[in-house]
């Protein structure tokens, strides 16, 4: 694909004037259990408030155009916002607080501390609110529902190994914008690529050359 380029990922000149470079540093050499993901939620939000545009885990599948979507994350659940897609602009404020709390509020021994429950934080401060029911959107950053990015919950990933009728699919997806699939949870989980498997006709519809190829092997 010649729109695609794969580029090297150096943190410490991807921290450098953030509130991160200095946490980078110390946490150099130091074991925590959940590191590696926590460097990820550092990279993205220093990502985000260095460059902008829109940041996707990879175990997304892409359904609709995300040119629109700006200063957006999506909801994980009704208590919880997820990092895994973030659209915002260069140097938003928002970004700010997410490096500071990041910083001020660090605990890397539990699961998500960084990542989805600062998220949740920040966007409580940002909009003086207790609860992520009592507001959306506000200050100019919108929250969108589950079924934008989330439609089925982590508990449920099994669901997209289950067959469906292609009749269902566009009706069980019709208000999301792109498909998480908790790799996490479902990473070594077979199916086969020519199946009525929900991730098969996913697959199959929308990254139909990564189904080609799945096919010589699933």
């Amino acid at each position: 694909f010649p729109n695609v380029q794969m580029l090297p990922l150096d943190l410490r000149e991807l921290f450098r004037d953030t509130p991160l470079a200095d946490w980078y540093t110390a946490v150099q050499g130091r074991w925590e259990p959940y590191l590696l993901p926590v460097l990820s939620d550092a990279s993205r939000i220093a990502l985000m408030w260095k460059f902008g545009g829109i940041y996707l885990d990879t175990d997304f599948i892409v359904l609709k155009n995300l040119r629109n979507l700006t200063n957006v994350l999506g909801t994980q659940s009704r208590y919880v916002l997820n990092g895994a897609f973030l659209a915002f602009q260069r140097r938003h404020e928002f970004m700010a607080l997410c490096m500071r709390d990041f910083v001020d509020h660090y605990n890397g021994w539990i699961w998500g501390h960084q990542g989805p429950q600062l998220l949740t934080r920040v966007f409580k401060k940002w909009c003086s609110i207790r609860s992520l029911a009592e507001s959306r959107a506000c200050r100019g950053v919108t929250t969108l529902p589950p079924e934008a990015f989330y439609p089925i919950p982590w508990q449920d990933w099994k669901k997209y190994f289950e067959d469906i009728s292609p009749e269902e699919l566009p009706r069980l997806l019709n208000a999301t914008y792109a498909v998480h699939v908790w790799n996490k949870k479902s990473q070594g989980t077979r199916f086969e690529a020519t199946s009525r498997a929900l991730l098969a006709q996913l697959h199959a519809r929308y990254c139909p050359t990564t189904h080609e190829a799945m096919k010589m092997y699933l």
